[in-house]
């Protein structure tokens, strides 16, 4: 026999009863850059310096409240604009981070304070890749720095959280997807795509596997055109098959697709 939940019959607390809950969307804006002499690329990301408490001076994601007036998917657009200037070559939902005492500054947390209710903060999280042809023209602040993905310091509040479950996304989605295109330019190389896999992966691959696998995906074109004035043999440049996705978007894209797909036949898609 199931028994029944138990009551709970004590008083609520006023403070907690009138508190509210605000909801922000932060990015997690990945590109592929050189770090310094280094002739590899690796992930890199945008953080901005905070200049109010909590966690004031320390770096954390770009990202700001809800506009009542945007969507989700615009707020995250102009997030990363704001940051970087530019737009994002694939642009994704990552996860809703809403854990209670998230806001709560440093001495907070040590100390085990409760957050006042007005600052519960619900945060939807997007991740997104920038082109590595447009990541030379990303806007320059005193206040934004970009850093490697996997050197970074401590970051205000749960920031760190979020970057290690973004970059989890990222090296699971590479193995079922081609989003390692949404990184680079039109026109690459193989080893440049290849150089995107090994960035994410975190390991070195075979170029011979990796050309067969990639043929055998069927992903990318060649363009007839080679990288001219190289010392050896002028590298073959590709172009990504646009009648592909770069990713599946989860339940809710794969609903948007099928539904349009239904409008198409029945003549209704505009």
């Amino acid at each position: 026999m199931i028994q029944p939940e138990p009551v709970d019959d004590r008083p609520v607390d006023p403070a907690r009863q009138h508190g509210s809950v605000q909801l922000a969307v932060s990015t997690v804006i990945f590109a592929m850059r050189q770090d310094g002499d280094d002739e590899h690329h690796s992930l890199w990301l945008p953080l901005v310096r905070r200049l109010r408490e909590p966690y004031r001076g320390m770096f954390a994601l770009p990202g700001g409240p809800l506009s009542p007036d945007l969507s989700l998917e615009k707020s995250a657009g102009s997030t990363l604009e704001r940051a970087t200037g530019l737009v994002p070559g694939y642009l994704e939902q990552l996860y809703a981070f809403g854990r209670v005492h998230r806001t709560s500054g440093p001495e907070d947390e040590a100390s085990e304070a409760v957050t006042p209710p007005c600052e519960r903060v619900v945060s939807v999280v997007y991740w997104a890749s920038i082109p590595a042809t447009e990541v030379g023209h990303t806007r320059v602040h005193e206040n934004i720095q970009w850093m490697r993905a996997d050197a970074l310091p401590r970051l205000a509040f749960d920031h760190n959280e979020i970057v290690d479950y973004a970059l989890y996304r990222l090296k699971n989605k590479v193995e079922y997807s081609r989003i390692a295109h949404s990184f680079l330019g039109e026109e690459f190389t193989l080893a440049e795509l290849r150089e995107v896999y090994e960035a994410i992966l975190g390991r070195r691959l075979d170029p011979a596997n990796f050309r067969r696998q990639i043929a055998a995906s069927k992903s990318i074109i060649d363009t007839g055109k080679r990288i001219e004035g190289t010392r050896h043999r002028p590298p073959r440049l590709f172009r990504y098959d646009h009648t592909q996705a770069f990713a599946d978007q989860g339940p809710l894209g794969m609903y948007r697709a099928a539904a349009h797909d239904a409008a198409v036949k029945r003549g209704e898609a505009t």
